[in-house]
């Protein structure tokens, strides 16, 4: 759940309540209010490593944590540790316990990086733990309260949704920005030199949803390549950013091909390239954008949400034809998807679909756009958007017989 202003919003990832899970996710997604839904008081006790006293008291003798949990009461069940990157040394003690004491908690650690806990060896429990990730709003998730206007303008963090005022929408979103930078990145050491950096965010959003040149974006924020690579795996680890690779039935070549970036909300990225103040206005260049990047978002996230297993590409010819989204079903049929802002599908010029589609044995070709109106049209299929998405990736009993 997420409870905005007394609104309720149920979220659509599915945890466990009876094993160990790592819930990772950006900050102010939402994770400490799904588990504060799920687990009540009476039976969870509550490590928030935000908190400095507790953070500091715990990282000077992490054994004062075994003491606790060997004293906490009947009836708790669950141990919540928010933050778990803040100590990852916790985590050795976790394993520990739970090697001596199988059933007697299951244990939720929350994080908002991944990073300082895959570079610094950490203990991630030797798969005694469900790994989950929590993504903004998703259109489904706010049901009727979803506009798209409004979504690609400001995004879907929750708190986006606390603020009738557009104005206080945006400083919410700059702050959001600055804090990400001040309490992400450099209050956990993860680069040295933070002026750079800066200027990489907004580079990085400006180019989001391109293909990644290393080199360009390297020399344009003025550092070497090798450091804005790492720069984008900051990002990726953190939860900010996603990547779609080149699709090749190769996958040495895939490798090869450099991916697509995208920055894991509208609104943040709007924020970080300096661009709230910009109405996104229909059929132009930039509304085309945004909404191409809303479609690439939603489908990352119901792919884990719903636990399709799907492997999502982009693919690009030697030619320059393009296909904005590809997807790898588990049987490895593949569905080529157009990505259009249209609200009239017949305008939109599907050259490059019909010719990949012809090209791509089995491959079935999708345009998802704002046009309400279902046909096909030389072996394209046309979606309302909304539709395509739940045609996609919705339960195979939602699928008309006969549609793979």
């Amino acid at each position: 759940m997420a409870y905005i202003c007394g609104v309720v919003y149920k979220r659509d990832v599915e945890l466990s309540r009876t094993y160990n899970v790592f819930l990772f996710g950006a900050r102010g997604t939402g994770k400490t209010t799904l588990l504060q839904s799920l687990f009540s008081n009476a039976s969870t006790a509550w490590y928030d490593l935000l908190d400095i006293d507790l953070e500091d008291r715990l990282s000077k003798d992490p054994n004062v944590f075994i003491q606790q949990l060997n004293a906490l009461p009947d009836g708790i069940t669950h141990v919540v540790i928010d933050e778990i990157q803040k100590l990852p040394k916790l985590l050795d003690l976790i394993h520990r316990f739970l090697q001596r004491n199988r059933d007697r908690y299951a244990f939720v650690l929350t994080g908002s990086s991944a990073r300082k806990l895959k570079h610094g060896g950490a203990n991630l429990l030797a798969g005694r733990a469900f790994v989950s990730n929590l993504f903004p709003l998703t259109y489904r998730e706010l049901a009727e309260d979803f506009e798209l206007q409004h979504y690609l303008s400001f995004g879907g963090l929750p708190q986006v949704y606390a603020f009738a005022d557009a104005a206080d929408k945006n400083r919410y979103l700059r702050s959001y920005a600055l804090t990400y930078i001040k309490e992400e990145v450099w209050a956990e050491h993860l680069i040295k030199n933070l002026d750079p950096f800066r200027n990489f965010l907004a580079i990085a959003a400006q180019t989001n949803g391109e293909i990644v040149n290393y080199a360009k974006i390297a020399s344009a924020v003025g550092v070497t390549t090798k450091t804005a690579q790492v720069y984008f795996d900051i990002l990726k680890e953190t939860h900010v950013g996603i990547t779609l690779d080149a699709y090749h039935t190769s996958a040495r070549k895939r490798t090869i091909q450099a991916p697509k970036f995208y920055l894991f909300d509208t609104g943040v990225k709007r924020a970080l390239d300096n661009t709230l103040q910009v109405p996104l206005v229909e059929q132009t260049f930039a509304y085309g954008r945004a909404f191409e990047h809303f479609i690439i978002l939603q489908s990352h996230c119901l792919n884990e949400y719903l636990q399709r297993d799907f492997q999502l590409y982009y693919l690009k010819t030697k030619a320059g034809a393009e296909i904005d989204l590809v997807v790898v079903r588990p049987d490895r049929t593949l569905l080529l998807i157009e990505i259009k802002s249209n609200t009239r599908s017949e305008h939109i010029d599907i050259r490059n679909l019909r010719t990949l589609r012809d090209d791509i044995p089995h491959a079935q070709a999708l345009c998802l756009s704002r046009d309400p109106t279902r046909r096909v049209e030389h072996t394209v299929e046309f979606y309302h958007w909304k539709a395509g998405l739940e045609f996609v990736f919705g339960k195979d009993s939602d699928r008309p017989a006969g549609t793979a």
